[in-house]
């Protein structure tokens, strides 16, 4: 064993005998764009944390073998929803649909979304499109979802955001720099009654959306020069701050915007 793996080792048996318990099992979650990428990731951890968690996507076999995944490893078993968030009404489903699963729901992560870059002006479409999944869309299932957490005055929102400073225009960044700002003054308003609301901002996280842009040389390559740790972030680190973040260990912390981007310089890409 070399060094820096028995130092793992060691960190890692001090924090099972201190009895790191983030305090969550029992909860109950509602994620969207719980079947691959950051979403996925997110699920599993709070599922093997000993969360509730109502995984919604519109992927029914990818949420099958989520939850399948889940299971071999121990973890709660999510309940499982299909439905597209987009649509008129599918913010409301899925809000009524957990709780009448759960009775109450304690946590909600806002995580679906869809790069969508355009060109200097773009489709008047893809603005329309972009802005309903990326705005439109984590806002209305928020609202849903607030009078319940209201009545119990607890509750943790986390919002999945985005790189912003880009090299060229992405409707989806400007949609989530949008989130940012109404997290922000959301959480100014929901503090007294017990409710935290932050955001977590992805760097370069190696996903399906960023090996479409990255061919493995080209990722070593610009990893080397933009990002102080060398590589590009795994769904499970962007999955162990948001475990966090919902946890009652996080409940002084709200209002803010929390990234995991590896040190990364200014521009992403």
């Amino acid at each position: 064993m070399n060094y820096k793996n028995k130092c793992c080792t060691l960190l890692s048996q001090q924090i099972i005998n201190n009895n790191m318990d983030l305090y969550l099992k029992g909860k109950t979650a509602v994620i969207t764009g719980a079947s691959q990428g950051i979403g996925r990731a997110i699920t599993k951890e709070l599922a093997l944390e000993g969360v509730k968690v109502f995984a919604v996507a519109r992927n029914e076999v990818l949420l099958g073998s989520l939850k399948t995944e889940i299971e071999k490893e121990g973890g709660t078993v999510p309940v499982t929803f299909i439905q597209d968030i987009v649509l008129h009404d599918g913010p409301e489903i899925i809000a009524e649909a957990a709780i009448a699963e759960f009775g109450r729901v304690d946590i909600l992560i806002n995580n679906a979304g869809k790069s969508q870059p355009v060109d200097i002006v773009g489709g008047e479409q893809q603005w329309i499109d972009s802005m309903a999944l990326d705005f439109e869309a984590p806002r209305k299932l928020t609202h849903a979802l607030l009078p319940h957490m209201l009545m119990h005055k607890s509750g943790s929102i986390l919002n999945i955001t985005s790189t912003y400073e880009l090299r060229s225009i992405n409707v989806s960044s400007i949609a989530k720099a949008a989130v940012v700002m109404w997290s922000k003054q959301l959480a100014s308003q929901l503090g007294r009654h017990g409710i935290t609301v932050n955001c977590l901002q992805p760097g370069l996280i190696d996903t399906e959306n960023t090996r479409r842009i990255f061919t493995p040389d080209e990722r070593k390559a610009y990893a080397t020069l933009e990002i102080p740790l060398q590589d590009f972030g795994d769904p499970k680190d962007m999955a162990n701050m948001a475990t966090f973040l919902v946890s009652p260990r996080a409940r002084y912390v709200t209002g803010t915007v929390v990234v995991v981007d590896g040190g990364a310089k200014r521009f992403a890409f």
